[in-house]
């Protein structure tokens, strides 16, 4: 599978989650995924991060997960297809609402964590996220890891799919993101994302970890916000894209 080179990607980052920098990440990135109230997040976090992205121009997007604080939305919970729906609607609205309020609209929805993993395989999981996605705003994208089933269960629905790629997280040979915990399921150095960025955004290919390089398609780059360094990485990202000729822009910009 040949992929041609880039010239434009967005880039995103999880915010509004409570533990991280947002204000000296947002400068670097053309999307924020927020924190809906789920695993992280109130109505006070997320007013002041839509404020920042009104402030520094950067597409809004929901990021509703698991209502699990206690482990941050990082492990599955035993709900059904119509309960998952239930929590993305309402985890929607909420975010929409203070939105609308700050006289701002979603850009699109990407789910956090446990949920986001599980949807990446699970065909009932994708589908009842989407569901509820096309219920609430058929004009809203939806984030999935690329190549996965939620960016399958979104073309089929008609949503815009976005295929989602990482700039610090490791791969396995079958295009999943590694078990956080198990060895190269992040990578904690400067040097190891920039490499994999370009590799990800300029050959459509990523080298896994056990050597073997996967073609992967790249709509948009995720760097995750809860990451103490993730202000350097922000910049050391953009400034490597930008290095490489490729534009930064959310992916719904002209």
């Amino acid at each position: 599978m040949s992929v041609p080179n880039r010239k434009r990607i967005d880039f995103n980052c999880d915010l509004g989650e409570g533990c991280g920098d947002d204000a000296a990440i947002l400068p670097y990135v053309s999307s924020a995924n927020i924190a809906c109230g789920g695993h992280a997040g109130d109505d006070a976090t997320m007013r002041a991060t839509l404020r920042l992205c009104r402030e520094h121009g950067v597409a809004i997007g929901a990021h509703p997960g698991y209502e699990d604080r206690e482990h941050f939305g990082r492990r599955v919970l035993p709900l059904d297809r119509d309960e998952i729906g239930m929590l993305i609607l309402s985890q929607l609205a909420r975010l929409a609402a203070i939105a609308a309020d700050e006289g701002l609209r979603l850009s699109h929805v990407k789910p956090h964590g446990a949920l986001y993993n599980l949807a990446a395989d699970d065909r009932i999981v994708a589908d009842a996220i989407v569901g509820s996605v096309a219920a609430f705003d058929p004009k809203l994208a939806v984030f999935g890891l690329s190549g996965s089933e939620l960016t399958a269960a979104a073309e089929a629905a008609g949503l815009r799919a976005v295929h989602e790629v990482f700039a610090e997280r490791g791969y396995g040979p079958n295009g999943r993101l590694l078990p956080r915990g198990t060895p190269g399921a992040v990578l904690e150095t400067l040097e190891q994302a920039v490499a994999q960025v370009h590799s990800l955004v300029t050959r459509g290919e990523v080298v896994c970890a056990d050597g073997s390089r996967l073609p992967l398609r790249a709509d948009t780059l995720c760097l995750h916000g809860d990451r103490a360094d993730a202000p350097e990485f922000a910049r050391a990202v953009r400034a490597a894209l930008e290095a490489d000729g490729i534009r930064i822009l959310a992916t719904d910009a002209a």
